[in-house]
């Protein structure tokens, strides 16, 4: 069964060579972290430059200044994502690659929010740090059971989110139609942003049990930064989710 993450497949793990020291947990959320901190680094940079820029009063340059970060971030971010998928030997490079192009986007991305409203940047970080901490002492406690039924139904939920998400998207580049309680403010907007939040963070559970699985399949050692990658692509996926919730709330 897949994860529902579309990056950590089953497949990755598959057909590899076993020799030297094996994959385990720990290692991953060890490189995890360390994803995390060069995340941090860049994100940091990309919000500094535009608060300077910012204090003067001109925000058209702020904005302006961090663009090609922000937008070169996602781009980059999304090649080396392609790469790291397809090339999982390659992931102890393109992984912290990925998770510094990802740091550029998320920075400017966070900066803009927070200027809207302030301390919302702090509470998604937090909340993001506080589930995936959540989540993996319910999983490894055995709190969550991770059973085939669970499963599909994550794996399913995550992929009708996704195709709305899509469709509100091409929606909204050709037409003037939106999917409202996706981007409204009310009950129904909320509520739609807490299921997503929710779901994210079951997906983080999936992605625990497929490492789990690979590590006790004696995956190789060099998968803990694959490993680490798809839980990164999960936690950008969260904290976005969380900014989105929050925001909401905030209007």
């Amino acid at each position: 069964m897949p994860s529902g993450n579309p990056v950590l497949r089953a497949k990755a793990f598959q057909g590899l060579p076993v020799t030297g020291e094996r994959m385990t947990m720990n290692g991953t959320i060890v490189r995890t972290a360390l994803l995390l901190v060069l995340a941090v680094i860049t994100g940091g940079w990309t919000w500094q430059r535009f608060a300077d820029i910012a204090a003067g009063g001109d925000m058209s340059a702020a904005l302006a200044a961090i663009s090609p970060f922000m937008w070169g971030g996602l781009l980059v971010g999304f090649v080396l994502a392609l790469v790291t998928s397809f090339a999982q030997r390659w992931s102890g490079i393109t992984a912290p690659l990925y998770a510094i192009a990802e740091g550029f986007a998320l920075g400017g991305i966070s900066a803009v929010m927070n200027l809207r409203f302030p301390g919302i940047v702090l509470q998604a970080v937090m909340l993001t740090v506080g589930v995936l901490a959540v989540m993996l002492m319910a999983y490894r406690s055995g709190w969550i059971k991770v059973t085939d039924k669970f499963r599909m139904g994550v794996v399913a939920a995550t992929g009708g989110i996704a195709l709305l998400y899509i469709v509100d998207i091409a929606l909204r580049a050709f037409t003037h139609i939106q999917i409202p309680f996706i981007h409204e403010t009310g009950a129904m907007g909320i509520g739609f942003s807490l299921l997503v939040v929710g779901l994210a963070a079951l997906n983080l559970v999936l992605d625990f049990d497929m490492i789990d699985r690979a590590a006790a399949q004696g995956a190789p050692k060099y998968m803990e930064w694959y490993g680490a990658f798809a839980l990164m692509v999960t936690l950008v996926w969260l904290y976005m989710e969380l900014l989105r919730l929050l925001s909401k709330a905030r209007r």
